[in-house]
């Protein structure tokens, strides 16, 4: 709408043009991505927050395409259009430019995330220094805003765009300060968690207990997550998410964490009385978003902890398949054998190696179809390792299920 007709004769002035655009798209696109990192309530129940975690990984890819091609559309047209060349048109723009160091940087930043959200190179990385890494975008959000307005040619000049810009900033400021901050604070003051108990569930496994005050006004369901920092020395300057292991009952909570790292290595040795500060809770992997009245649940070594809450919810009828290495792998399994007799649940333990024929046979679609004849007919929830996952999936699909009734333990940002 505000390109003059004539305006993009020449290829100089078109990629200063297409420059500009994915300037445009990939600013909005970051303020996208930091809302969705906001963790603001009520965006996360309408939206759910493993869909918002998938909205926020596939627009993360978008973003970076966006300010490479803005970066390098910008140079090159800038170059050509002064007969310059790229390497001489760039050292211009950050000497002359003003705020364009800072934009620079932010650009660096990104291409930084980008990479860390590579399958591979995420795997490899330990979760603190993945999202410890993953908070230098909010830098980016801050030296990236002044070249907007100092260069953008269409937000330099004073009017309803700029204005509109600006309000668009601070209505993301104020969702990010209102979900990271205010709202932390105001559950944590008054529930004030500590924790009770721990207690080993296994070689690598332990259960912690926690309780506080008003717990019975705790709005949380099987399935839902919270961020956990536990504020001991060498704990408390890490927040993990981690699933509830029981349904809320008013007196106590109990997350169920694995050793996998020195942090939840640290957590075995956790004292009583220890102050806990919590966010949440978040996510839609809950028997209250079902589609179907029944259900099948598989999990996989701890992916037994939100599923091992939810079957306190769940209609009876509800079958489980847990999947483990060895008998020794299998948790809570006490509690899952009582929860079978009370509430009329088939509850099927899968133990052995990845390549025995048994447990493959299982979690095949024939196997799946034998043990549950009206799979096809069930929402299905699945928690464990990602090859478990992958694997049944798979077998899920080709048994019949739609994809709309496979629901998947995320954990957020």
């Amino acid at each position: 709408l505000d390109t003059p007709a004539g305006s993009l004769d020449g290829r100089a002035a078109a990629l200063t043009a297409a420059g500009r655009i994915t300037g445009l798209v990939a600013g909005y696109l970051l303020l996208v991505q930091v809302l969705m990192m906001s963790r603001l309530g009520a965006f996360e129940r309408s939206a759910g927050a493993e869909r918002v975690s998938r909205w926020h990984r596939d627009v993360g890819a978008t973003l970076l395409v966006a300010v490479l091609a803005h970066l390098s559309l910008i140079v090159v047209g800038y170059a050509a259009e002064g007969g310059r060349s790229v390497l001489g048109q760039a050292g211009e723009l950050l000497a002359d430019y003003e705020d364009m160091v800072g934009a620079f940087a932010a650009a660096g930043i990104l291409v930084l995330l980008g990479l860390t959200g590579v399958r591979a190179l995420r795997r490899a990385l330990p979760y603190e220094l993945w999202y410890h890494l993953h908070l230098a975008s909010y830098l980016a959000v801050a030296l990236g805003f002044g070249h907007q307005f100092s260069n953008g040619a269409q937000l330099y000049p004073p009017g309803p765009v700029r204005t509109g810009w600006i309000a668009a900033y601070a209505l993301v400021v104020a969702a990010l300060l209102w979900g990271r901050v205010v709202a932390p604070l105001r559950f944590n003051l008054r529930h004030r968690l500590r924790v009770a108990d721990v207690v080993a569930e296994s070689r690598d496994t332990v259960s912690i207990y926690l309780t506080g005050r008003r717990l019975h006004r705790l709005d949380l369901l099987g399935g839902q997550f919270l961020r956990w920092r536990f504020l001991a020395p060498g704990c408390w300057w890490q927040s993990h998410p981690f699933s509830v292991s029981a349904a809320a009952n008013g007196r106590w909570l109990r997350l169920t964490v694995k050793v996998v790292g020195a942090h939840t290595a640290d957590l075995r040795e956790v004292e009583q009385g220890t102050r806990v500060w919590a966010q949440g809770p978040a996510g839609t992997f809950t028997a209250a978003h079902r589609r179907r009245e029944r259900a099948l649940l598989i999990a996989g070594g701890s992916g037994i902890a939100p599923l091992r809450a939810m079957l306190e919810e769940l209609p009876p009828g509800a079958a489980l398949i847990y999947r483990a290495r060895t008998p020794d792998d299998v948790l809570l399994h006490r509690e899952l054998d009582w929860l079978a007799q009370e509430r009329g649940t088939d509850v099927w333990y899968v133990v052995g190696s990845r390549d025995d024929p048994g447990p493959r046979q299982v979690l095949s679609a024939p196997g799946l179809r034998k043990l549950v004849p009206d799979v096809a007919r069930r929402d299905v929830y699945l928690c464990g390792p990602p090859g478990l996952v992958e694997q049944s999936v798979r077998a899920l699909r080709a048994a019949g299920v739609p994809r709309r009734q496979i629901r998947l333990a995320t954990f957020e940002l």
